[in-house]
């Protein structure tokens, strides 16, 4: 990902520890790594008191308090992160986005039309409201991919080898054309199949061969796997295969299926989301 931006999105509690797998990456390469340090203040707790002309409101004595605190926190989470940077000698620069949690996801989505790839942190889970909301938004509204449990393992980054979860359709496409620069560096790609249908309506007679001729001529080594689901969650063998295949990363397209239904029934893209063992790059 040679001169690439990455929008890397952190909480108000994190450290050196979380961006020192991106520091190595980014000089290697000339990456810039464009630091979110995100925090949500409590809404404004409006109060109302009498009725009609006497009428009036009013702020919870504390929430002024709370907000503050909040805002000096981020400032010092900051302050720290640029020293660290600034330090390991790589182009970066820090801001922070504070409000109420349903506003975040939208200016994050915001940040990352101007982004390559964006980086969220695992201390985000912390809040798993705020999270899902970053997740939800960012990847229906931004342009780009979401790299998770990306911070854990520079390999995220520079992994010698990726499983391409495929399935025709938007999402996976996409998915793969945001990780191209990652998949051509890689020196094995795992295109994987679950239980294909071998027809031209669904995934043609040779299922994966079309994406695996591409990827071959971007430079990519590609071998392609058909597997099985039998009967288990296509999520739960998407991982277990992948653990086999000693990869680095996963890329996979999201919510295939309507999130809705995800979010009701379960489905690969939630089971992918949940777990935080090996670093997974999704794109819708």
């Amino acid at each position: 990902m040679k001169n690439a931006t990455l929008l890397v999105v952190v909480g108000r509690s994190a450290s050196s520890v979380d961006l020192k797998p991106l520091t190595d990456p980014a000089r290697e390469h000339n990456l810039h790594l464009s630091v979110l340090v995100l925090g949500a203040v409590p809404p404004i707790p409006l109060y109302t008191y009498e009725v009609g002309a006497f009428s009036g409101q009013s702020i919870a004595y504390d929430w002024h308090g709370e907000v503050d605190k909040t805002n000096a926190e981020l400032d010092q989470t900051r302050l720290q992160i640029e020293e660290y940077l600034a330090t390991q000698g790589v182009s970066a620069d820090v801001s922070i986005v504070s409000g109420e949690a349903v506003t975040l996801p939208d200016t994050v989505a915001r940040r990352a039309m101007a982004c390559d790839l964006m980086v969220f942190a695992n201390e985000l889970r912390q809040d798993s409201d705020l999270f899902k909301g970053l997740l939800r938004v960012t990847l229906f509204q931004a342009p780009t991919g979401v790299l998770l449990n990306g911070t854990g393992k520079a390999s995220s980054l520079q992994p010698e080898t990726v499983f391409v979860a495929w399935k025709v359709g938007l999402p996976a496409a996409r998915a793969i054309r945001t990780a191209l620069p990652i998949l051509r560096a890689a020196k094995n790609v795992t295109v994987a199949i679950f239980d294909p249908m071998t027809n031209q309506l669904r995934d043609g007679e040779n299922p994966g061969s079309d994406v695996a001729r591409w990827l071959s001529h971007q430079g990519c080594n590609i071998t392609i796997m058909q597997y099985p689901s039998g009967g288990e969650p296509v999520g739960t063998v998407l991982l277990k295969r992948a653990k086999e295949a000693g990869a680095d990363l996963i890329v996979m397209g999201a919510y295939d299926h309507s999130r809705l239904r995800e979010e009701i029934l379960g489905g690969t893209t939630k089971t992918l989301i949940e777990q935080q063992d090996c670093a997974v790059l999704l794109s819708h």
